[in-house]
């Protein structure tokens, strides 16, 4: 007794459940489980670790917590003194406090200092001026962000220097 010929192309009866293709849904949960698996397998250490601080580094993380304060400082002072670019930037000093917040989060023991109101102390800026004196002082604190980055790594690199570039941005913009 011979068997009927099987068509190549039909699959035996049950064998559909077992030879069904992915859906592209379940493809890339499998994609993305297989490369979380593999880069928590990859890690060593704790996070602590990697992002503890020496002694130095919390005085640099200080004086980098203080150069944002100048600049949120130096905000305030500009549009004390010029209201027209307070209504044309607000955003950008908003940017500025949200950045020193983030900073003090990341130094350990950072507090307020008063740093901020001594730098709005002083004679009152010329209102034709205080577009350039912003622009001057954000200047600076991206260079000074910027300069102290190579002295961390992690996440407090990357914040020093994401401000920095956040900082030279608001300075084309100041410059605009």
């Amino acid at each position: 007794m011979s068997e009927p010929p099987s068509d190549p192309l039909v699959p035996p009866p049950g064998a559909a459940a077992l030879h069904r293709p992915f859906s592209r849904r379940s493809l890339l949960l499998a994609a993305l489980a297989g490369t979380a698996l593999a880069a928590s397998g990859c890690t060593t250490g704790t996070a602590d670790d990697a992002d503890a601080v020496t002694p130095a580094q919390v005085d640099q993380l200080a004086a980098q917590v203080q150069v944002q304060e100048a600049v949120v400082a130096a905000y305030a002072r500009a549009f004390a003194a010029a209201p027209d670019l307070a209504a044309a930037v607000p955003a950008l000093a908003d940017q500025a406090r949200a950045q020193l917040d983030r900073l003090r989060a990341a130094a350990p023991g950072a507090a307020a200092t008063n740093a901020a109101a001594s730098s709005s102390a002083g004679p009152v800026l010329d209102p034709a001026g205080a577009r350039t004196y912003l622009r001057t002082e954000v200047s600076t604190a991206a260079d000074a962000h910027a300069g102290a980055c190579p002295d961390f790594s992690g996440g407090r690199a990357a914040l020093l220097g994401s401000i920095a570039a956040g900082l030279r941005g608001q300075a084309a913009q100041l410059a605009a």
